[in-house]
């Protein structure tokens, strides 16, 4: 596989369960503060601890967006304020042309929150009630057809919905969007809201812990759903983070499990090195996927010990932020720009210690609290139900 030209993140932002932008991320990370909280959903009062983000419930919602008004679509709107990112897209789009810039979304529930409500009180026929048929949102597409009309993109939109690896095959597609000439710029991310599908599911699977969850820690007890709309606007040339590479693959082995030898995440991450022109002992910078389940931690810390230096920073956020589902791809790669960016190295929340099972080799490149050096290549690791795997490797 050739490496290819390097794409720019020329600009992003986030609304995390730190707040709106990219500084409140990072000053939690570099605190290693967790921002999951008690789950204070009224609607769904499972025990567990979420990342919630603030401010959706105040945002300015204009009447003529009535239509498209839901939990999901506001977070996507907030996500895109912070960080003069809106004035960047606003700016490609005149630049370019409407035409010319396109959208690529990942998400796992879209606004499936709406449709959950309008099936709790089906009517005597077994219908939707009148007053809660949404055409616009009762769609696996409305986020993004939402975010499309409402920065005035013309240019080709796409829902990506492959779990959590979602985020960040959104940027592998914009990736091959720009190489291929399809458009000039492209608003690419994850969205994906708190809500009862969510919660429930993984509640059913056996992995909603009751605790903040503790990636890779001897007594991890499984994930803590958090939310989250991650933002970043790829364009070919310019200064400043590159997407350099990114790795795709199926392990087609388990509908929930990943391959016990982890041969889909190698090769994803083997594709994404290629991409990028670099040899993994290159890499100075990881951000696990890390649920804090006990499969996926055990499988991918014997891909980071089999493969990546000694010398690697390695990651683990979903303490942190809680695991955002269709969002994490893309706010994961916040972590990468942001380690780039200034130097940031991450920690990985209440994980103190990485589990001794997983061998000195791992316990090595595991560092619980963040300092800040020179970073020139970062990697991230996506790993989504049905063996969904991405990797991307960003540089400066």
């Amino acid at each position: 596989m050739k490496p290819i030209t390097p794409v720019t993140v020329s600009a992003c932002s986030t609304a995390s369960a730190y707040g709106l932008g990219l500084d409140p991320l990072a000053q939690g990370l570099a605190a290693n503060r967790s921002a999951l909280r008690a789950n204070d959903l009224a609607d769904t009062p499972l025990p567990c601890f979420i990342g919630r983000v603030p401010g959706i419930e105040d945002l300015p919602w204009p009447a003529d967006w009535q239509p498209w008004d839901s939990r999901a679509t506001r977070l996507a709107w907030l996500g895109l304020q912070g960080d003069g990112l809106l004035g960047a897209v606003q700016a490609a789009r005149q630049r370019h042309g409407a035409a010319r810039v396109g959208l690529v979304l990942g998400t796992s529930a879209a606004t499936i929150a709406v449709s959950e409500q309008a099936y709790r009180q089906l009517d005597a026929d077994g219908r939707f009630p009148e007053t809660l048929r949404h055409p616009h949102l009762n769609t696996p597409h409305a986020v993004a057809a939402f975010v499309r009309q409402a920065m005035q993109l013309q240019g080709p939109a796409l829902t990506v919905s492959t779990a959590c690896s979602s985020g960040a095959k959104a940027l592998a597609v914009a990736e091959r969007w720009l190489r291929l000439g399809l458009v000039d710029a492209v608003l690419a991310g994850g969205v994906d809201a708190l809500g009862g599908s969510l919660l429930h599911g993984f509640q059913a699977l056996g992995v909603l812990s009751a605790r903040p969850c503790r990636p890779f820690d001897a007594a991890r007890h499984g994930i803590s759903i958090g939310e989250a709309a991650a933002w970043l606007l790829l364009q070919r040339g310019g200064d400043g983070v590159r997407l350099a590479g990114y790795g795709e693959s199926n392990d087609a082995h388990h509908m929930s499990s990943p391959h016990p030898q982890g041969l889909g995440a190698e090769q994803a991450l083997d594709d994404a090195l290629a991409r990028a022109g670099i040899g993994a002992d290159g890499v100075d910078f990881v951000n696990l996927h890390g649920t804090a389940s006990a499969a996926n931690d055990e499988v991918e810390a014997a891909l980071v010990a089999r493969r990546y230096a000694a010398t690697v920073h390695a990651c683990a956020t979903k303490g942190l932020t809680g695991h955002t589902m269709g969002a994490a791809g893309a706010l994961e790669a916040l972590v990468c720009v942001l380690a780039l960016q200034r130097g940031l190295l991450a920690g990985s929340g209440p994980t103190a210690q990485a589990d001794p099972a997983f061998g000195p080799a791992f316990a090595e490149r595991w560092k619980a609290h963040p300092a800040q050096r020179a970073i020139r290549s970062a990697a991230s690791h996506s790993f989504g139900f049905g063996g969904n795997n991405a990797v991307l490797v960003f540089t400066c």
